[in-house]
């Protein structure tokens, strides 16, 4: 009984930690990273007026980096523990549920290898660093692959979270709320992946 209490808190915590954690840190992402669509210096200048901000090292350890570790190790032991059964589920969100634990996976790696080759490399993150980055095709394939998988995990994760949260109970409620995030993912995906062609347009 005390495992299970245990447990179902955990999951609640991992819930909330993903829609806080993988969502301040995508969609703060994703704005900064379209700024390169107006040029390296719109993309620098928003850059250094987020490190401006006081206290940055606090914030985003609070609010983005503690969260985001539970939720990227907790969310690895839920991806290799959990049954995949095509029985428990309809064939559409049976393949909802699979395709989330493989995106959170390949979101963990990638937010791990992100922050270290830029947040914590060392150098001053600006608009040339991550030119040079996408500029090796192997890292702007995972670097498109990793968004994507990243906005997927974020958008399906939402449905789920209404889900599990008790917003949206019925059949209906839960149709509609899937075909919202499908397009709420597809415009985030769209916004992500041009932000990336535009370190390489303008390099």
């Amino acid at each position: 009984m005390q495992s299970s209490y245990q447990d179902f808190w955990f999951r609640r915590l991992h819930s909330l930690s993903g829609v806080v954690a993988v969502g301040l840190f995508l969609l703060e992402h994703l704005f900064t990273n379209s700024t390169a669509t107006n040029g390296a210096a719109a993309f620098n200048q928003t850059v250094a007026n987020l490190h401006s901000i006081p206290y940055l090292v606090v914030v985003e350890s609070v609010f983005i980096f503690l969260p985001l570790l539970y939720h990227g190790v907790y969310g690895l032991y839920i991806a290799f523990t959990a049954g995949y059964n095509a029985t428990r589920f309809g064939w559409f969100r049976n393949w909802m549920f699979v395709l989330q634990r493989i995106t959170g996976v390949i979101t963990f790696v990638f937010v791990i290898f992100h922050l270290y080759t830029t947040r914590f490399s060392g150098n001053t993150v600006n608009f040339q660093m991550v030119a040079d980055i996408v500029s090796n095709p192997l890292y702007f394939w995972f670097m498109i692959i990793g968004v994507v998988s990243a906005i997927f995990h974020f958008a399906n994760g939402l449905w789920s979270f209404c889900v599990h949260w008790g917003w949206t109970v019925g059949p209906r409620a839960q149709r509609v709320s899937a075909y919202v995030f499908g397009v709420f993912f597809l415009v985030l995906a769209f916004v992500g992946v041009n932000a990336i062609l535009a370190f390489t347009h303008q390099a």
